[in-house]
């Protein structure tokens, strides 16, 4: 095989119907792959049972979804028949790489069972693409699953230093890639915009953005610990745009506690594709304070759309954060330090000079790099 010739690929994974960063990442690497590659992508049927999914529906009800054509969706994740099934359909179709995404250890029965079947019975390198190696929170048994199917993988692609030393500690000969999560670029649709939402939320002054699901690792109660300094000195407006996982009541009663219920505007529910340009566009600065992380899909949306973030050291931040330069870091639970960062920002009126440096740093974020990844992972020997 040589670098000019095409790879036959056979993706697994979430797209739309469903919605989320992951089905957005394998729908996005799907497109890519397939503009140099054969891809077959078989996709979920169903994904998560409705118990263990905290927001209202796991389906995408956006007005301008992201979808790709071409897509099987064949893998039901709570009928093992179907996963017998696509393993067979893998084994059978001589593919040259199996790509598999990895990052909560509910999928482990059925990527475990898909993996092993492959190499078991055909020719074809089984890639693990994770998002996540150890789930952000877990428990002595998902590192026990976790640690199972990942050593049914060939090779592996991981989008962090602290990743790629977990996946080590795991499988310490494995070929391993780091790469980069990309940027995403795609919410580009034009309803509503940034003036047309500041002005339907009452909005002024400086907007603060913290978006996505609310879960206790991302650190939203230090974000607020930190918001009264930053609103003693300034028109300031935090949005929390995004649905709760749990104990939404907690942060409400903090809120209260600070004093905060002018300065806090809560959106909670799932941003539909459409919309997503508007919350970014109407805010100065994204804030990331998490306790914990590996990546980050919110920081590569944030720099689509040109925007610096104030972020934790943590996982892949400063790998991808120029401090300085892109976006200002600041230590993980120190509401002081995210506080000074917020208004040095806003004080020496940085916004212009860390947009453009944004925009000159977008290729070392493109898609091609990953696939560039994927295609030296797929054809180095065994």
């Amino acid at each position: 095989m040589t670098e000019d010739t095409p790879l036959k690929i056979a993706l697994v994974g979430p797209t739309y119907p469903f919605r989320g960063g992951i089905s957005h990442y394998t729908t996005l690497l799907y497109r890519h792959l397939r503009r140099r590659h054969a891809v077959d992508f078989f996709a979920f049927s169903r994904q998560y049972p409705r118990w263990l999914f905290p927001g209202t529906t796991d389906r995408d009800t956006s007005g301008a979804a992201l979808r790709e054509p071409g897509s099987q969706p064949v893998l039901d994740s709570l009928n093992p028949l179907s996963w017998f099934k696509v393993a067979r359909m893998i084994a059978a179709g001589d593919y040259d790489v199996l790509i598999i995404p990895w990052w909560v250890a509910f999928w482990a029965p059925q990527f475990w069972t898909i993996a092993r079947w492959t190499r078991r019975f055909s020719g074809t390198r089984v890639l693990f693409l994770c998002h996540n190696v150890v789930a952000h929170e877990t428990s002595p048994l998902s590192a026990a699953l976790t640690r199972s199917v990942l050593r049914q993988g060939d090779c592996f692609l991981v989008h962090s230093g602290t990743d790629e030393q977990n996946l080590q500690a795991i499988r310490p000969q494995a070929p391993v890639r780091r790469c980069f999560h990309p940027t995403y670029d795609v919410f580009d649709a034009d309803m509503p915009q940034a003036d047309d939402l500041r002005r339907q939320l009452g909005l002024s002054g400086r907007v603060l953005l913290f978006f996505g699901f609310v879960r206790e690792y991302k650190g939203l109660k230090v974000l607020l610990q930190a918001l009264p300094e930053v609103a003693a000195k300034m028109d300031v407006t935090l949005l929390v745009v995004g649905e709760f996982w749990k104990d939404k009541q907690d942060y409400l009663d903090e809120i209260a506690r600070l004093g905060l219920s002018e300065r806090v505007m809560i959106i909670d529910r799932y941003i539909p594709n459409e919309e997503v340009n508007a919350y970014f566009s109407s805010a100065d600065l994204v804030v990331q304070p998490y306790l914990s992380a590996t990546g980050s899909g919110v920081v590569q949306t944030a720099f689509g759309f040109g925007k610096p973030v104030v972020a934790t050291r943590v996982g892949s931040l400063p790998e991808v954060i120029s401090d300085g330069q892109t976006g200002y870091l600041v230590p993980p639970a120190d509401p002081g330090a995210l506080a000074a960062a917020i208004l040095r920002f806003f004080e020496e009126e940085r916004g212009a000079a860390f947009s453009a440096q944004i925009l000159a740093e977008k290729e070392r974020f493109s898609w091609d790099h990953l696939v560039a990844a994927i295609e030296e992972l797929a054809r180095s020997e065994p």
